[in-house]
């Protein structure tokens, strides 16, 4: 049995995971799926201070207050940058990292630096409302749609969950500057159904940090995987938490 901790990206919360978690949860793992601050049941407490280390911290505290070990960490989109900072700070926890369609960072990078057209949205928040509200995606026409669902009840599912990001989340730089970090082996899951326009996605190194070959796998749907195809993730993932 494995301990898989899920990690939402940027305006989606843990529900985002309710296809998933039955299905690793039949093959015997354990599965945590918590809503970092501002989002699902913690929206209320969205503001302009919650940033990238908030949600680094919210994990970081899951993990120490269920003394969590030998995690398998995943992160979608986003939350690639939390689990690599998380990993950073307790790298005797985890087991395994996951890079579900995710940001992978650099020492000293924010989500801008990972994936420039970051930038573009923090620009139109600062242009209205409060100036750091950062709302979530627009639904796009087919094949995009919404987060990569085109399914009009999936995405109406999903489009309920979504609330505002802070800008902060992705100004804050990453702090990867501990070596026992790169001992623990990665995964990187891609999806590669349509990509929108911008959205560009950096190769993979052909060696891990730890030394082996990079492991790379990929998904024929859109960027929410865990939405449209929730039983070939799970596959995926259960390879991992062997």
């Amino acid at each position: 049995m494995s301990t898989f901790l899920l990690v939402h990206g940027a305006w989606h919360s843990g529900r985002c995971w309710d296809r998933v978690t039955p299905l690793l949860e039949s093959a015997g793992h354990r599965v945590l799926a918590p809503s970092l601050t501002g989002h699902g049941d913690r929206a209320h407490l969205l503001s302009a201070e919650v940033g990238l280390e908030t949600h680094i911290a919210d994990v970081v505290a899951l993990i120490l207050e269920q003394d969590l070990t030998e995690v398998v960490l995943v992160g979608h989109s986003y939350a690639g940058l939390v689990i690599s900072s998380v990993a950073n700070d307790v790298p005797d926890r985890i087991a395994h990292l996951v890079y579900l369609d995710a940001m992978v960072p650099e020492h000293g990078e924010t989500a801008i630096d990972v994936q420039p057209v970051t930038q573009g949205l923090l620009d139109l928040a600062a242009r209205s409302g409060d100036g750091w509200r950062v709302p979530p995606l627009p639904e796009l026409p087919p094949p995009h749609g919404l987060f990569g669902i085109t399914d009009p009840a999936d995405a109406a599912w999903v489009r309920g969950m979504l609330s505002d990001q802070s800008a902060r989340c992705f100004q804050e730089p990453v702090r990867l500057d501990n070596p026992a970090a790169k001992a623990i082996p990665r995964t990187h899951i891609h999806c590669v159904g349509a990509t929108i326009d911008g959205i560009v996605r950096p190769p993979v190194p052909p060696v891990q940090p730890n030394g082996s070959p990079a492991r790379v796998r990929e998904l024929k749907t859109g960027h929410d995987c865990m939405v449209t195809a929730p039983v070939e993730l799970s596959e995926l993932l259960c390879e991992v938490g062997v």
